[in-house]
């Protein structure tokens, strides 16, 4: 008989709808596969409701706070539940992106030129008066966009030094600390990768936003974004591109599957952006796009993913 799987998903996090579409899609796939399956909506119950299921693993598919930094990880560690994805250390370099951009530095992986700021700098010691340094070592434009968020959410082009400060409230609802970001025009490409010991890339998905970044708007609204899948860049940076995003997997610790970013500028140098540890499983979501083009339906890519979990592939 097929393990018992929880499927972790919905929460309180700010990308609750998105990850409530990838949760009811793993679970159908998990049953069509013959898997005995809670669908889960994770509340302040959740422990006394794992307990009560007695579920063999759980599938993670929280996407936000407390899902992808480390918290229900954290809690199923405790309880000694196996599961799918980044562990407890990985989740929280992945969900930080200050952190994980100072990983990158230190690790000789290409990552657009920042700062770093956080509500306390802002409000104790008058860090608003290093605004025009940080515009005069960046220049503009500058991205700016919480460190601790997903889906493209409370991010902002800013291209005029009048812009920045509101930008930065903005961008300071949505999490504690900001991140100050080169703007790089280019070509934006995702590369999801998947795996334990010997993690590969699957090819690489270009985005083409229909207006001039991809934030929430244009991931999640049918129209506002086109995909080339593979990715129409040359094939020596196809090859790249899929090589730093599996140094990118190694270096922040992950497994089981994750998901790069990149901007490729005019100097053919692949930037990363952020690496996405629980990355988005609906029917427009990247990773199964990816998958899709290396010949892995959707019910194989989750049962792979499960595999991985169970320590079992």
């Amino acid at each position: 008989m097929k393990p018992k799987i929880a499927v972790l998903m919905g929460g309180h996090s700010l990308e609750r709808e998105i990850s409530l579409q990838s949760g009811k899609r793993v679970a159908a796939a998990l049953k069509r596969l013959g898997y005995r399956v809670a669908a889960l909506d994770v509340d302040e119950h959740i422990v006394t409701t794992l307990k009560r299921e007695k579920a063999d693993m759980c599938f993670i598919a929280l996407h936000g706070k407390f899902g992808e930094d480390g918290t229900i990880q954290e809690l199923l560690e405790i309880m000694g539940l196996p599961y799918t994805g980044a562990g407890v250390l990985a989740s929280m370099f992945g969900m930080d992106k200050a952190l994980s951009k100072e990983i990158f530095k230190r690790d000789g992986i290409p990552t657009p030129p920042f700062f770093s700021l956080s509500v306390g700098a802002i409000k104790e010691m008058g860090a608003s008066n290093v605004l025009k340094d940080v515009v005069a070592d960046l220049g503009l434009p500058i991205v700016v966009k919480p460190s601790s968020q997903g889906s493209a959410l409370g991010i902002k082009m800013i291209e005029t030094d009048a812009e920045l400060p509101a930008a930065i409230l903005s961008a300071l609802s949505y999490d504690d600390k900001v991140i100050l970001e080169k703007y790089i025009k280019g070509v934006e490409v995702a590369v999801s990768v998947l795996g334990v010991e010997r993690p590969h890339a699957l090819p690489a998905v270009e985005i083409v936003p229909k207006k001039h970044y991809f934030d929430f708007e244009a991931m999640y609204t049918m129209g506002k974004t086109d995909y080339f899948v593979p990715a129409r860049i040359p094939d020596e940076t196809f090859k790249q591109v899929q090589h730093v995003a599996v140094k990118v997997f190694k270096s922040l610790q992950c497994k089981d599957m994750g998901r790069v970013d990149f901007i490729i500028g005019k100097d053919d140098v692949p930037y990363v952006l952020e690496l996405n540890t629980i990355p988005g499983l609906t029917e427009t979501s990247l990773l199964p796009m990816a998958a899709q083009e290396a010949g892995m339906e959707f019910d194989e890519l989750v049962e792979k993913i499960v595999e991985y979990g169970r320590g079992s592939s």
